[in-house]
């Protein structure tokens, strides 16, 4: 809870303090349609972000469409990825390697850019580590539940976000190697082998074999040997010891005789749940197909007309990505070697992290050579795995390079002997012989990795370094918080536009904007913070909702259409001194024709002028 409950408390510091940007006021524009109109825009333009487009049409039906409203879904989407983040950190490195990574993931730039955004990518990071956890679990442990689950979060993943079903290919490369050589190394608990698996993680089988868990070894010798009523079936029959006296419980067939801490054997019927498990995943996707397929099919027709301001991907791009994505340089490059890192200390175990990051970047970045589509923002729902790979490396950090003592290196005066082994103790049967304080020896190192019982020293290095990086993103943090436009260097001042033409209108002005077939939407900045008290649109014939778009259609015959007109807001993009002569075509011909210009306001990345006959 503590990486989630963190990331809350700063996503939520200013995140109503940066007006809505370009891609916020689609957000706007398209949520508070009316469902038949949103229905149609979604045919036309924006399919792939149609799904979000609705739930917001319901969130905001209810919570209204101020910043903070518009946002705050985004907010506690990223609150609960940080807290997915530690779960699936824990499941897989460790319970401390696990708050590390949620940490990290709480104070990166990155995550407080998207969860304080009206755009989906904050959900989708959810989804994605959602839909990766359960796939974990369900590998452990399948059960029809857990698949379902995992179905209906990469169905939600794709509807929501179409690139980020990329993440597909790692889940994809888990699971054929699972199915070939079973989950050992790949999706297991760390420091466990699946004999060594608590029950509650443990796969159910269709037989039963002899435990090696000391708890369930208690149970079977009082039952079998002490007078019990009758003997489990699923034991083999008593064995006498070499050294006479109780019978004792035979072990496994084919199995050797081994001590408590010894492996046991695999049970023979790994192979069918292996190809149960990929059948099981296989059919996990069918949903998933049904869903998004049609979505992803009109989205394609879109794309000429929805990303044709993208230019095709270069390598220089893929070095520049670390920083895009974590919002900031010097960020991005810290988190990268600390997965690099993490990487290198979990070797096989790194690789559902690892491959979560690499294949949708290389799989969309190889689209991106071939078509218009690498926007890095698109990679958002990849930066929780590369937390968990840093959270790792985080994991075996220390404040002091002391050896930690063992019974080996233990003076004379701490050592404890050896309590000597009964009688009629057998070699099979070390668990029963051993002192509870050898018994605590043995298991302090997989404690000491995994458990709560974690060296303190560790955990405050590695917060030490966490807190590093909140530092160092302080800079970024303060400027996403100023505007949301990229580059920060290039904002666009909708509310001071609009505050220019609230102090200063009349009754009868009209509003002309230019241009009005860009991506920057000025008519939808100065809707947005007008509202009602919006000037009349003078040129327009069809508005975005009429048109089914994110654009209006004007008139063509801005001259006719400008007849009666006495004063005109004019609204450019771009910082203009001379905004009359930045207009084109015959609408700028008719507005320098028949209005001089009486002043001109000046703001960050769009200019107001007032315009009169």
């Amino acid at each position: 809870m503590t990486p989630g409950l963190l990331t809350l408390v700063v996503t939520l510091a200013g995140i109503g303090h940066a007006q809505p940007w370009r891609d916020e006021l689609a957000t706007w524009s398209a949520a508070t349609r009316p469902l038949s109109d949103l229905a149609r825009m979604t045919r036309t333009i924006d399919a792939a972000t149609g799904p979000y487009y609705l739930l917001m049409h319901g969130w905001t039906a209810i919570a209204g469409t101020s910043p903070t409203a518009l946002r705050l879904p985004s907010a506690l989407a990223m609150a609960v990825a940080a807290a997915l983040t530690a779960r699936l950190g824990a499941v897989l490195v460790g319970r401390r390697a696990g708050l590390l990574a949620g940490l990290l993931f709480a104070v990166l730039p990155v995550t407080s850019r998207y969860g304080q955004e009206a755009r989906p990518y904050a959900l989708a990071t959810l989804l994605a580590v959602l839909a990766t956890l359960l796939l974990v679990e369900a590998l452990r442990r399948p059960t029809w539940r857990r698949w379902a689950g995992y179905a209906a979060a990469v169905a939600a993943l794709g509807l929501l976000h179409l690139v980020a079903l990329t993440l597909l290919a790692a889940h994809a490369v888990v699971v054929l190697l699972t199915a070939a050589h079973g989950p050992a190394g790949v999706v297991d608990p760390p420091g466990q082998s699946r004999a060594q698996m608590p029950d509650a993680s443990r796969p159910r089988r269709r037989h039963l074999w002899r435990s090696t868990q000391p708890r369930d070894r208690t149970r079977v010798e009082h039952h079998g040997c002490h007078d019990a009523p009758q003997t489990p079936t699923a034991f083999h029959p008593a064995t006498r010891s070499n050294a006479g006296g109780t019978p004792r419980v035979s072990p496994h067939p084919g199995s050797r005789e081994h001590g408590t801490d010894a492996p046991e054997a695999e049970p023979q019927n790994v192979t069918g749940e292996a190809r149960e498990a990929l059948a099981g995943w296989l059919l996990a996707l069918v949903p998933a197909v049904v869903l998004v397929t049609p979505l992803a099919l009109v989205a394609r027709g879109q794309r000429g007309r929805q990303l044709d301001w993208v230019d095709p991907a270069r390598l220089p791009d893929l070095a520049a990505l670390p920083g895009a994505l974590a919002q900031s340089g010097v960020v991005g490059g810290f988190v990268l070697a600390l997965a690099a890192l993490g990487v290198a200390r979990l070797g096989r175990r790194a690789l559902l992290p690892a491959a979560a990051v690499l294949l949708p970047v290389l799989l969309m970045f190889a689209a991106g050579t071939m078509v218009p589509l690498w926007v890095t923002r698109y990679l958002v729902f990849t930066v929780p795995f590369a937390c968990v790979l840093a959270g790792a490396a985080l994991a075996a950090a220390r404040v002091t390079p002391a050896p930690a003592r063992t019974p080996a290196t233990a003076t004379p005066a701490e050592a404890t002997p050896a309590e000597p082994a009964p009688a009629e103790a057998t070699p099979a049967e070390p668990a029963r012989t051993a002192t509870p304080a050898a018994a605590g020896r043995t298991a302090a190192p997989v404690e000491a990795e995994q458990g709560p019982t974690s060296p303190r020293g560790r955990v405050a290095a590695g917060i030490a370094v966490v807190v590093l990086a909140g530092l160092l993103g302080l800079p970024d943090q303060a400027a996403l918080r100023r505007t949301h436009e990229w580059p920060r260097s290039a904002p666009v001042d909708y509310a001071g536009a609009a505050g220019t033409i609230r102090a200063g209108q009349r009754p009868g002005d009209a509003i002309v904007y230019s241009p009005r077939d860009g991506w920057l939407f000025p008519d939808l900045g100065m809707a947005y913070h007008l509202g009602s008290r919006l000037p009349r649109d003078v040129l327009v014939v069809r508005d975005q909702r009429q048109d089914a778009s994110l654009w209006a259609v004007e008139c063509d015959d801005p001259a006719r259409c400008l007849a009666g007109v006495d004063r005109v807001w004019l609204v450019v993009t771009g910082r203009r001194a001379d905004p009359l002569a930045a207009v084109p075509g015959a609408k700028g011909d008719a507005l320098r024709a028949g209005y001089t210009v009486r002043q001109v306001w000046p703001r960050p990345g769009i200019t107001v002028a007032l315009l009169v006959r």
